[in-house]
């Protein structure tokens, strides 16, 4: 059972989460802790962390790393093929029609009007990560114990580093994130 379960929440992710990994995310996080609670808010945290770290999409690896979790091998092959085939014939259709239709305005339209849904994904996935992140209670409350504020100055300071410089690789922003608090656990250690 458990496999169809995961074939299925993941071939729904894979069908709905237009716009990529990040757009993914919510989804994700509806089908993962919401609806079955196979991960909690914190695992779904170190989840994105270790989906982006490693090579590939986001959404394959997130559904690679639950399926695995939650069904060993075969379930992490029952979830990374229910994410990966909408995608394969999505994007086999799309070609053939895209192909034949392309100078039609109204084909230009409709990809215009996708942006800013996929824009708004995007943010909900990123407030998605970055509560938790700052925020011991995972929602925005001013109240004593609740701001982390290591995290947030290393988000602060990442987010400035991205800005400022864009050409600079977001690995290595990642990895120097992740050395600042390895140093840091060290000493208070």
């Amino acid at each position: 059972m458990i496999y169809l379960q995961l074939f299925l929440a993941f071939l729904q992710i894979g069908a709905f989460s237009f716009g990529g990994g990040y757009a993914a995310m919510p989804l994700i996080q509806a089908q993962v802790i919401d609806k079955y609670a196979w991960l909690s808010v914190s695992d779904f945290s170190d989840l994105v962390t270790i989906a982006e770290m490693t090579p590939g999409p986001i959404a394959i690896n997130a559904a690679t790393f639950v399926g695995n979790q939650m069904g060993g091998l075969l379930g992490a092959l029952c979830a990374t093929v229910g994410v990966v085939l909408p995608s394969c014939i999505f994007v086999t259709i799309l070609a053939l029609i895209y192909t034949k239709y392309r100078s039609l305005s109204m084909m230009q339209g409709v990809l215009k009007s996708l942006r800013p849904a996929v824009v708004a994904m995007i943010f909900s996935a990123g407030l998605t990560i970055l509560l938790p992140t700052i925020f011991v209670s995972g929602t925005i409350s001013l109240v004593a114990g609740n701001f982390k504020l290591r995290a947030f100055l290393l988000f602060a300071a990442a987010f400035f580093v991205l800005r400022k410089w864009k050409k600079i690789s977001p690995i290595i922003v990642m990895l120097a994130c992740g050395v600042i608090e390895l140093i840091f656990q060290l000493i208070t250690y």
